[in-house]
């Protein structure tokens, strides 16, 4: 695999550090006046999700981290496992509901998720970055309840909570984006 220097981190690139796949999220390199330049790096760990900062020398180096982004077709949960298909091999991988996590409040059958492989083990899972859902429990919007923000929440078929405008009603079909959790719009 390749070797990065400090001074070639970016979001996105996937390491090796302390015997672990990590993916940067943040580097800033920095020149100080005096001194060594080094590179001040927030990462995520891979099997883990935990976040850690830390502050690599110029000098310092690290290997690329040999993980595989696949596309994946979500099947089912049967309480423990997660089951997702890769489209063209057919081969199926069972993924433990903690490494699935936040993502399984945007699962639906049938979607298009990326599945994290490292040495052939799945270890991290990607929604699709739009979803359409029925909403099935909100509050009625109230005509000239505008005193708050003009939102409320509403709970998806997907078991997802999203905030979502006052017109809408349980039975619509909306379409929300799964990287903020936010209501993009309604699906006519």
């Amino acid at each position: 695999m390749a070797t990065y220097s400090s001074n070639d981190f970016r979001p996105g690139l996937k390491i090796m550090f302390e015997g672990e796949p990590f993916a940067i999220e943040d580097s800033v390199f920095v020149k100080p006046g005096k001194g060594q330049a080094f590179a001040r790096v927030k990462m995520r760990r891979l099997l883990t999700g935990s976040r850690v900062e830390k502050t690599f020398k110029s000098t310092d180096s690290c290997e690329g981290a040999d993980v595989v982004d696949t596309n994946m077709t979500y099947l089912y949960n049967d309480g423990e496992f997660y089951h997702f298909m890769h489209p063209e091999t057919f081969e199926q991988h069972g993924v433990e509901a903690k490494t699935v996590s936040e993502a399984s409040k945007w699962l639906q059958d049938n979607a298009e998720c990326i599945v994290t492989l490292w040495d052939g083990r799945p270890i991290a899972v990607q929604p699709p970055n739009f979803i359409e859902a029925e909403v099935i429990e909100t509050d009625p919007g109230l005509k000239g309840d505008t005193a708050g923000t003009g939102g409320k929440p509403a709970t998806l078929s997907t078991g997802a909570v999203v905030k979502v405008p006052l017109f809408v009603q349980i039975g619509e079909i909306v379409r929300c984006d799964t990287r903020s959790g936010e209501y993009v719009s309604r699906v006519k």
